[in-house]
């Protein structure tokens, strides 16, 4: 535990190192890579939540994903053409401003999470995935013909939106931000996991039958960690769409679901850090193998095997030890 807690604190120097050092080097591209890939890391934090407390194996998260870049997108987009979003019975107009955006983000992938998790949550195990993942792809369906937003082409926003004192057009000053938004999403996942409620989840994972004895209902705790997963997750979605100024429904694909689970598991299901190191690991081999092939996947591919044949805590787990951050609660 004290050995993994160390290894926390170095994960969050490397975040500030590597930027600093780029910025330094005059290295924007680096920048930009560190940004996505702590972006990928909240989404994943969103995931943890659901699969590492509650056991809740999704393969739909780029649903949420998705919303949140479509929402940043359409206000964006409005705002760039000049055009109400609506006009009766009320008027809604486009904005650039990021705080009104991510709350819009929030809202939306929330109200969408209650939704598919009350449906979802009434399968378990191979159901659950499935049902999950159908919504997926109903979801990417629907974005590939809506041709009012681009439709298989995308939507692509000319204009950097913004948030009050940081110029967001610096590379640095907007990694700077979404590494502020990550450490917040942390801070949730860690006290979540260890206030009564995450103990409780825990419980509902494990053993919900004695869960259900002492008068709590598993499915409702389930459907509240799963509703929390989904909102991080759309912020993820929203802060991704503002990072590369597009949204397209490659936003809602299963591949991505898929992308956001391996990053969980590379780290660790259910560490605190598993979700950061995971993307960390996947944006790097991405960026260096990418390079040299097209079939870089094939290396991630041998990675994530032996880790699940060798490393079921994920690499944090082959160097720290078995602990789980829900267990660092007394640390």
């Amino acid at each position: 535990m004290i050995r993994e807690r160390y290894f926390n604190m170095g994960i969050l120097a490397l975040l500030l190192a590597v930027p600093a050092w780029a910025l330094l080097a005059d290295e924007p591209f680096t920048i930009t890579l560190m940004t996505r890939a702590v972006v990928f890391a909240l989404a994943a934090v969103g995931l943890n939540i659901a699969l590492g407390l509650g056991g809740l194996v999704s393969l739909g998260h780029a649903v949420f994903f998705g919303l949140g870049g479509y929402a940043m997108g359409i206000l964006a987009h409005h705002a760039q053409s000049y055009t109400p979003l609506m006009e009766a019975p009320f008027l809604i107009e486009g904005t650039k401003s990021m705080p009104v955006i991510w709350l819009v983000a929030v809202v939306i992938s929330a109200l969408a999470a209650l939704g598919i998790g009350l449906l979802s949550l009434r399968t378990a195990g191979a159901y659950f995935i499935m049902i999950t993942l159908a919504f997926g792809q109903m979801f990417y369906f629907f974005a590939i013909s809506w041709p009012t937003y681009g439709g298989e082409d995308g939507l692509a926003i000319y204009v950097r939106n913004g948030f009050p004192g940081i110029n967001t057009l610096v590379p640095v000053q907007y990694y700077g931000l979404c590494l502020a938004v990550l450490i917040l999403a942390l801070i949730l996942s860690a006290k979540l996991a260890a206030s009564p409620f995450g103990l409780a989840l825990n419980a509902a994972r494990q053993v919900p039958q004695r869960l259900e004895t002492v008068g709590l209902d598993p499915q409702r705790l389930k459907l509240i960690a799963f509703v929390i997963s989904g909102t991080l997750t759309g912020l993820a979605g929203a802060l991704f769409a503002d990072l590369n100024r597009f949204v397209s429904p490659t936003m809602f694909s299963w591949q991505l679901s898929g992308e956001i689970m391996i990053f969980v598991i590379i780290g660790g299901v259910g560490r605190l850090f598993g979700p950061v190191v995971g993307a960390l690991v996947f944006v790097a081999l991405e960026h260096v193998l990418g390079g040299l092939s097209d079939y870089w996947h094939v290396y991630l591919g041998f990675l994530l095997l032996g880790i699940v044949l060798f490393s079921r805590g994920g690499l944090i787990g082959l160097i720290c030890g078995p602990e789980k951050f829900e267990e660092q609660r007394n640390g």
